[in-house]
């Protein structure tokens, strides 16, 4: 009979070792440590992910393709008819159109919500009106100045479309802004072109560097003279105007015209027009168009959400092998669009708002006007930008507390009046990732 001391240590690992006790999932498997017995990981058969992938493409080549034309959904497609928004195109088009007798027009303001029209129908205006005055040195040139991101590049995109010298064409650096200037002015000059150009999210300029730029556009005259610079200024911010300098001002805003939401009907009369381009015959049920149209709707009217929710929609049909975009589809797809809204709305405010978030995620626990004003000098003086006014800061705490982003509740303290709570409303590690992609805020983390 074997007692159990006799074996030495080792030996009983051994024995262990071969127990036939119940594996461990496939990933797994076994390695000594010592004396112990570990869990420890297994590379992946190669087949394992590559008969996930190749299960994807057997759907995809089994599947049917709903899509005839994808980009009639993107952002930047214009279609040759803007429904809904004659009344808008008409007015603009009246007041460019002095440009074809060589006149300078107006400047112009357009005014109204994300996704009422307000691009579409400035590119669509000015698309045409270039095609009419070839002969005429007109000039159209379009710059979304957030995403062009800096003044500079905001003045190199304008000067692509002028017929600059070789050698004086803007480089990617070095050049100061009056230069650049000088060199946009002087080509319109020699050139005597009459220049209209579409500046969308104008106030992404104006608030992260001032309206200086504008200054210089809107005094342009003698500097370009016999040409022009015509401005059409797109802003999603009605306050906009409160910003700018009255001189700016007076020359900038000599038009506005400001674009209402659109309706559901009217919504649902979009989708059907741009689902007839997009996809293929019969492949999207108008109860799908419906519910799209009404899940867009229930905001603010936005023809480009209700656009993206059809395009992700049709994304998730094609991936699933389906052979409709259904309404389970659409609610899929709006699952999906605000998980990545918030973020997408981080990314489109101007430094200082990003700067008052930072400094709001400091306080966990929420604080009041005061306190977060003084941590947000301190973080200004780090990133080496002037701070803004108390009061101006105030007033952009109301306006993320509008788009959600913050709570700025009023709190009453008693006999010592009453004060503004805030508090972030986003999740911290949402805001940290933004953040991170910012290169002047990425210090800061």
């Amino acid at each position: 009979m074997i007692r159990s001391g006799c074996f030495p240590k080792r030996e009983a690992v051994i024995i262990t070792l071969q127990d036939k006790r119940p594996r461990p999932p496939s990933r797994f498997g076994l390695e000594t440590k010592g004396e112990r017995l570990v869990p420890t990981m297994v590379p992946d058969s190669p087949h394992t992910s590559q008969d996930s992938v190749e299960e994807i493409f057997r759907r995809a080549r089994q599947g049917r393709a709903l899509f005839q034309n994808r980009e009639a959904l993107s952002p930047d497609f214009v279609p040759d008819r803007l429904p809904f928004r004659e009344d808008q195109i008409r007015q603009v088009a009246q007041i460019l159109a002095p440009v074809l007798h060589g006149s300078k027009p107006s400047n112009l303001l357009l005014y109204g919500k994300t996704g009422t029209g307000k691009t579409a129908v400035a590119r669509h205006v000015v698309e045409r009106l270039g095609a009419q005055g070839s002969s005429k040195r007109i000039t159209t040139s379009y710059v979304n100045s957030r995403i062009s991101g800096t003044e500079y590049r905001t003045l190199a995109k304008i000067a692509d479309s002028l017929p600059i010298a070789d050698d004086k064409r803007i480089p990617g650096t070095g050049l100061s802004i009056g230069t650049v200037l000088e060199r946009i002015f002087e080509s319109i000059r020699a050139d005597g072109a009459q220049l209209i150009l579409v500046l969308d999210e104008i106030d992404y300029l104006v608030n992260s560097y001032g309206d200086d730029i504008l200054y210089q556009f809107t005094r342009a005259g003698e500097n370009v003279d016999p040409g022009s610079f015509t401005i059409v200024g797109i802003s999603n911010d009605l306050k906009f105007k409160d910003e700018l300098d009255p001189r700016v001002l007076s020359s900038l805003g000599e038009e506005e015209l400001v674009f209402p939401p659109y309706t559901t009907e009217e919504l649902r009369a979009i989708l059907t027009a741009r689902a007839d381009l997009a996809f293929k015959p019969g492949s999207v049920p108008d109860a799908t168009l419906s519910l799209c149209a009404a899940l867009a709707g229930s905001e603010h009217g936005d023809a480009r959400r209700a656009v993206d929710l059809l395009r992700v929609a049709g994304e998730i049909a094609e991936r699933e092998g389906v052979h409709k975009v259904s309404e389970d589809c659409i609610r899929k797809a709006s699952e999906r669009v605000e998980s990545n809204r918030i973020e997408d709305a981080l990314r489109s405010l101007p430094i200082q708002n990003k700067l008052i978030l930072l400094t709001a995620s400091r306080f966990p626990k929420g604080t009041n006007t005061g306190d977060l004003y003084l941590a947000y000098e301190v973080l200004s003086r780090r990133l080496g930008i002037e701070s803004l006014t108390q009061r101006r800061v105030s007033g952009i705490l109301a306006e993320l507390d509008l788009l959600g982003l913050v709570e700025a509740a009023v709190v009453s303290k008693g006999r010592r009046g009453r004060t503004k709570r805030i508090a972030l409303r986003i999740q911290t590690d949402v805001l940290s990732k933004v953040i991170s992609e910012d290169s002047q805020l990425l210090s800061l983390l």
